[in-house]
């Protein structure tokens, strides 16, 4: 019997790896909300037509786009859960909107997104929180059992994913929070509210690994961008942040105190007209936790009332007592590197750590911060820190 000649062989060989693959190479099967019985018309409650849509596109065996074209529509509370089948896209080339009824906002959900691998979001269209008619009703300031607003976009056990190309805006709560998630990259995205809207941090992460933020614009009235207990291995870049309060570390040591936060890398950042620049902030008192391996890196700063700060002593509901943080958060092995510009207050590093759990291997290096207004060049204020000052450092005599 004549053997097979090997280029027959090779193209059976290529021909199964074809077969294999054709779920990734295959264009995806497209599942249109509006097949699904959504109106766009900016009243009707669109939700159950997007859950229909998103079930059948899950089931899939293969990959699948759900598709929201350009239209308004209104969302209730509304979560997407896996496992899929396939690769999931989730294209959003409307506006979504969400209620305005009071007797809906107190959830944390607006729009979610569950137990999915392999999730892309993305489009160029809008979530509209609609926050305005919300914010009145959140009194967490005052109320530490307040009732909860829903974060406009909320990832939970999400892995191997992408947010891209989206904007938020006027969201009731967090814009964006990714909880147990790992290996996700956001990147274009906008995210806005007022200045003054309580709690509506851009991007908050906790218990999550691996999370990349890239070129993305946000103004908001708390954190552009906060990482809490368990958040680890996050690199962002290219970020414009103003209004709000800056990028955030913690707070910490409230809760979850074995969950530590480590490996933070941001660097080429803009701060304008913000309340915080770069912040570590830990409560006081705390249980023991730790906070290391944080690089700031070549950033400017543009009118920021507290540039550089750590801040150990944080109890926003405490009454304040003028001792030192008895903080049981360790931090360590933090570098600010290269962060120029201007502070709005006097007072540009305000280092103040735990007499506790002291701060070590704290490294200040080429810091070059001006006092916006008159009244003597500005001051670096430290307590209870160990570490070193590198290369031109105005203002000096911190470390």
């Amino acid at each position: 019997m004549d053997s097979i000649p090997a280029f027959k062989i090779a193209l059976f060989i290529i021909f199964l790896f074809i077969i294999a693959d054709a779920s990734t190479i295959l264009p995806p099967k497209i599942f249109n909300v509006d097949n699904y019985g959504a109106r766009a018309d900016g009243s009707t409650d669109d939700s159950q037509a997007f859950l229909r849509a998103w079930n059948d596109a899950c089931q899939w065996r293969g990959r699948s786009k759900v598709l929201i074209p350009l239209g308004n529509y209104m969302l209730n509370s509304v979560t997407f859960v896996g496992p899929c089948n396939g690769e999931m896209i989730f294209v959003i080339k409307g506006t979504l909107r969400a209620p305005t009824n009071p007797a809906l906002f107190f959830t944390n959900t607006w729009i979610g997104f569950r137990y999915v691998d392999n999730l892309t979001l993305e489009g160029g269209g809008y979530l509209d929180g609609q926050g305005a008619a919300a914010w009145p009703h959140n009194d967490c300031s005052k109320n530490i059992g307040c009732l909860p607003l829903p974060i406009s976009l909320r990832l939970d056990f999400i892995t191997n994913s992408r947010i891209q190309k989206l904007r938020s805006i006027n969201s009731k709560n967090a814009h964006v929070n990714l909880f147990a998630c790992n290996n996700i990259n956001i990147s274009h995205v906008r995210l806005s509210a007022p200045g003054n809207s309580p709690n509506t941090d851009g991007i908050h992460i906790g218990f999550s690994n691996n999370i990349k933020i890239s070129s993305v614009n946000i103004g908001t009235g708390d954190d552009c961008i906060s990482m809490v207990s368990g958040s680890q291995n996050i690199v962002i870049s290219d970020v414009f942040c103003g209004p709000g309060h800056g990028i955030s570390i913690g707070s910490l040591g409230r809760a979850f105190a074995k969950e530590y936060v480590m490996h933070i890398n941001v660097v080429n950042t803009t701060f304008r007209n913000t309340q915080n620049g770069v912040r570590i902030k830990t409560w006081s008192p705390s249980s023991p936790s730790l906070a290391s391996d944080i690089n700031f890196q070549d950033i400017i700063m543009d009118n920021v009332n507290n540039p550089i700060i750590i801040d150990q002593d944080y109890c926003p509901f405490c009454s304040p007592t003028g001792g030192e943080s008895i903080s049981q958060v360790q931090i360590r092995d933090v570098t600010f590197r290269n962060i120029s510009g201007t502070s709005s207050s006097k007072v540009a590093i305000y280092l103040q750590c735990s007499r506790v759990v002291p701060c070590h291997k704290v490294k200040l290096v080429d810091i070059d911060l001006a006092y916006r207004e008159a009244g003597g060049p500005a001051i670096a204020s430290c307590s209870n820190v160990y570490g070193a000052s590198y290369g031109k450092q105005v203002p000096s005599g911190c470390l």
